[in-house]
């Protein structure tokens, strides 16, 4: 980018009065911008690197509103420490972040005291159950239906004691989760390229997947830029609010340039959090730096397909088959793990193995992507509590993709001043104070 700004609609005033500036433009940062225009804003969205350059391109494109539960879950604790250990593992914290990251880990824990856990799924909940039918009006609204596919997911399981499956299988049903609970055979019947290893599964009948998320991302900023809404690429380094204006907000951009806007919203991912600090919040955010292998090789699933024994998950692609999944704790700065993106593809293998028969590890693309996450799993939303003109949303955890619509929304409807569908109460910035 080299601080370089770019217009991609017609230039608006500077100064102009009215102006809602977001800063992000992920799929966050892009649905509410959308949304806020079609109730008649004038919307401006600053991102350094421009659409959908961070998790929104890389992510599982999973529209995951089975996953109804806080991360923090007390069985991880007997399991924590080898999983930690393992440097290939699904769950890890590389050894030179382990200080940096231990006091967002001490509020993780407490987060799994039992009203606390149930608190935060039903918060999860409210958002889940409205979250695709606001994708399914977006897509419609922008044109791009075709990216959103309504087919269920699998989660599958090889070998495992029926005792345990059916004990998953009750645990969602019993959390309102719409699953049947499946024999390997009829796990096949569904998606007969899988491996004849896979004993059981639960289908989650009422969740959806994206062949390319990233296309996702930008078709709707492509019908924002098409409403007059403007898109900029460049980077946000300051924010002040005005001592002799308190109606104004001023964003020094890394060009120079120094922007005024009349609202602010944050939607800056993993890197709200330094956002959050200079307008007085010490947000407890910490990034998970999520991994994929983008395999050439097409496969005939029609879902994604997640695997309870190896903690990843398969996604057909618009480009090939996409392995995705571990959870590494590094930070931002920290480069790509290459043997992290590579340890996908022996599992991708065993689950499709006519697939990947003649494939290569070296064959795929590595990528690396920061989730935005908070000790309690639920986002950051709605307005700031000092400040009547600054507004928030962010950290969305494993579920920016499914919750973008709908904390789209939400967000837009309180800065518009209208009653909000969810009740905010629960996802304030201010609850961690």
């Amino acid at each position: 980018m080299n601080d370089k700004r770019v217009m991609m609609s017609e230039k608006t005033d500077n100064q102009a009065h009215g102006v809602i500036t977001i800063v992000g433009a992920g799929i966050v940062g892009v649905t509410t911008g959308l949304e806020l225009l079609r109730a008649g804003h004038k919307v401006r969205i600053i991102d350094k690197e421009g659409v959908g350059a961070g998790a929104s391109r890389g992510n599982a494109g999973h529209f995951a509103t089975e996953q109804v539960f806080p991360l923090a879950d007390p069985a991880m604790l007997v399991k924590l420490p080898g999983m930690l250990l393992d440097p290939l593992g699904p769950f890890r914290i590389q050894p030179s972040y382990f200080f940096k990251a231990l006091p967002w880990f001490m509020r993780f824990l407490a987060n799994m005291l039992p009203g606390k856990r149930a608190h935060n799924s039903q918060a999860i909940k409210r958002l889940n159950q409205q979250s695709i039918a606001a994708l399914e009006e977006l897509t419609e609204f922008c044109g791009c239906t075709e990216l959103m596919t309504l087919n269920g997911s699998l989660l599958v399981f090889e070998g495992t004691e029926i005792e345990e499956v059916t004990k998953e299988f009750h645990y969602y049903a019993n959390a309102g989760v719409k699953v049947r609970l499946l024999s390997g055979d009829e796990v096949r019947q569904l998606e007969p390229s899988l491996s004849d290893a896979i004993s059981h599964g639960l289908y989650f009948t009422h969740v959806g997947h994206t062949s390319d998320p990233y296309l996702l991302c930008k078709a709707f900023a492509d019908k924002f830029v098409a409403l007059g809404g403007e898109l900029l690429c460049d980077e946000v380094s300051e924010l002040q609010l005005s001592a002799s204006d308190e109606d104004r907000v001023s964003l020094q951009l890394s060009s120079g340039e120094i922007l005024t806007t009349e609202k602010i919203l944050i939607a800056s991912g993993a890197w709200s959090k330094s956002f959050a600090t200079q307008l007085g919040y010490k947000v407890p955010l910490e990034t998970e730096r999520g991994y994929h292998l983008m395999m050439p090789q097409k496969s005939s699933l029609s879902r994604p397909v997640a695997s309870y024994n190896r903690k990843f998950i398969i996604t057909p692609m618009r480009e090939g088959t996409r392995l995705a999944g571990t959870v590494e704790f590094g930070g931002l700065q920290a480069p790509l793990v290459e043997a992290r993106a590579d340890c996908l593809f022996p599992h991708g293998k065993a689950l499709l193995p006519e697939l990947f028969v003649d494939a290569a590890v070296s064959d795929g693309e590595r990528w690396m992507g920061f989730r935005p996450s908070m000790p309690d799993s639920l986002p950051v939303l709605g307005r700031s509590g000092k400040q009547q003109n600054v507004f928030f949303s962010f950290g969305h955890q494993h579920l920016g993709l499914t919750w973008s619509g709908i904390t789209a929304k939400l967000v837009s409807q309180e800065i518009t001043g209208l009653q909000t569908e969810i009740e905010l109460s629960d996802y304030r910035i201010d609850r961690f104070s």
